[in-house]
């Protein structure tokens, strides 16, 4: 039976996302989502797991790779190198091994008449690294896409440790569903405090969740101050460098906002500054204004807003 999809947001503990999909939230793996991915969002999500082999070494990250060609391309040759060191036997004694690297053979003629056949992959030779270097992808016919999964651990040991990823009937491309930890992306909701997972848009308590990702940091931030100050209703946010909350008022009344005589602490506002600033991004005054952010004359800044937040229950 095919449950129905909706829209939803996951990420991967702390090292990937969040990024926006469509998932069956009743469809798990030990609890964990199977989310399903736009091409942009395979894009994104393939530089992330890229940068994460860099950074942190490509036996232990799982890579994605997005190859574009055209339907009436020649084929192909796509070398994916890694920088762990290959363990095979032709290699000179007094020389490195070479890096690791899979080999993408892509017969774009074939993938667009859906052969099941039109990707070969294989562990990269020299031959391969040449064809790479001479085949470059041509044509002008329409946009073809191959997605590839690469598990280095056990690229040498297994040949099905590297496979393409095909786009279901929607498009959609299921990258580490029933394999990775996908959680949904959680938002707080100021009023009670309690926390649903994305898809979810209503709370328990009445209140529907911002539209934009903006206005959801806005709601976090207000649960983070509701913790120590749960009668605040708003604040106001400087932009003039880093986003930094500058006063919140309950009510009319503004709060104090001293560390020793103050609801507040430092590390308490510092987390709400964060939350912000890692929603603002590139954000336009468009932005600011679909998040509900109104801005503020103010003789010392062009850049003060005004944030509203729903009143914490206090019982």
């Amino acid at each position: 039976m095919r449950h129905e999809m909706i829209a939803s947001r996951v990420h991967l503990d702390e090292f990937l996302g969040p990024f926006e999909c469509q998932l069956d939230p009743r469809n798990r793996w030990n609890g964990w989502m199977s989310p399903y991915f736009t091409l942009d969002a395979a894009h994104e999500l393939s530089a992330q797991t890229i940068r994460m082999a860099e950074e942190d070494g490509y036996d232990c990250v799982d890579t994605i790779h997005v190859i574009d060609g055209r339907a009436d391309s020649r084929d192909t040759v796509h070398i994916i190198q890694s920088d762990v060191k290959r363990s095979t036997d032709d290699e000179d004694d007094d020389q490195d091994p070479e890096p690791l690297a899979i080999a993408i053979r892509i017969n774009w003629r074939d993938l667009d008449k859906g052969a099941e056949q039109a990707t070969a992959i294989a562990v990269a030779t020299r031959a391969a690294r040449k064809a790479a270097r001479r085949r470059k992808p041509n044509g002008k016919g329409e946009t073809r896409t191959v997605v590839v999964h690469v598990r280095w651990q056990w690229v040498e040991e297994n040949h099905t440790a590297t496979n393409v990823i095909e786009p279901n009937r929607d498009g959609l491309y299921g990258i580490g569903g029933w394999e990775w930890t996908w959680s949904s992306e959680v938002w707080w909701c100021p009023r009670c405090g309690s926390y649903e997972e994305w898809h979810d848009t209503e709370c328990a308590c009445g209140l529907t969740r911002p539209a934009t990702l903006l206005g959801v940091a806005t709601w976090t931030a207000a649960c983070v101050l509701h913790d120590r100050a749960p009668e605040a209703t708003s604040a106001l946010v400087d932009l003039t460098d880093l986003a930094r909350i500058c006063a919140v008022y309950a009510g009319d009344t503004e709060l104090d906002m001293a560390d020793d005589t103050g609801p507040f602490d430092t590390e308490t506002l510092g987390k709400a500054d964060e939350v912000l600033r890692r929603a603002l991004g590139n954000a336009t005054p468009a932005d600011l204004t679909a998040a509900g952010w109104e801005h503020v004359p103010d003789p010392q800044s062009d850049r003060l807003y005004r944030i509203t937040f729903p009143a914490a229950r206090t019982n």
